[in-house]
């Protein structure tokens, strides 16, 4: 997307999608022409992200991570992803996590679909799977980066405690 129009189009009437790195508009076309036409994104990285530099950096990277998106995007649908500040210091996998759940939340609830790894926390279980694999080992089942769990304390009994 290049145009002004489009932007304020997909901004104003789009549904919102946010996270702490990146916020999201989507605009689904409701007239028969969309489908002709692919789907089109556009970034807005402010000057509140950082200098000149720092923004063309943070561009190049949604470019780069929306990539694999477009397909899954509806026909002409228009995509405004906008930068926080915080995603000029953000690694790439947490701006990767953080752009998958928005998207997956856009298609959601505008198209009904469900797209990458992104998981609501309010539907995310948070019991023991079935099988007793920790949450470092099913984190690699969703392409997500393993995280450590914290080694449990040895037990100490109460008494030595309180004494």
């Amino acid at each position: 997307m290049r145009r002004g129009a489009e932007f304020a189009l997909a901004v104003r009437t789009g549904t919102r999608a946010g996270r702490p790195l990146v916020v999201g508009h989507l605009l689904v076309r409701a007239d028969g022409m969309g489908d002709r036409e692919p789907a089109r994104v556009g970034f807005v990285v402010s000057r509140a992200v950082g200098a000149a530099v720092t923004r063309n950096r943070v561009k190049r990277r949604l470019r780069e991570l929306m990539r694999g998106y477009l397909q899954s995007l509806p026909g002409g649908s228009l995509l405004v992803v906008r930068a926080n500040a915080a995603a000029a210091y953000a690694s790439q996998p947490d701006l990767a996590a953080d752009l998958d759940l928005v998207i997956s939340r856009l298609l959601r609830r505008q198209v009904g679909t469900h797209v990458g790894n992104a998981t609501d926390s309010h539907t995310e279980r948070h019991e023991p799977h079935r099988d007793g694999a920790s949450a470092a080992a099913r984190a690699s089942d969703h392409g997500l980066p393993a995280v450590r769990e914290p080694a449990a304390a040895p037990a100490m009994p109460v008494r030595a405690l309180v004494q």
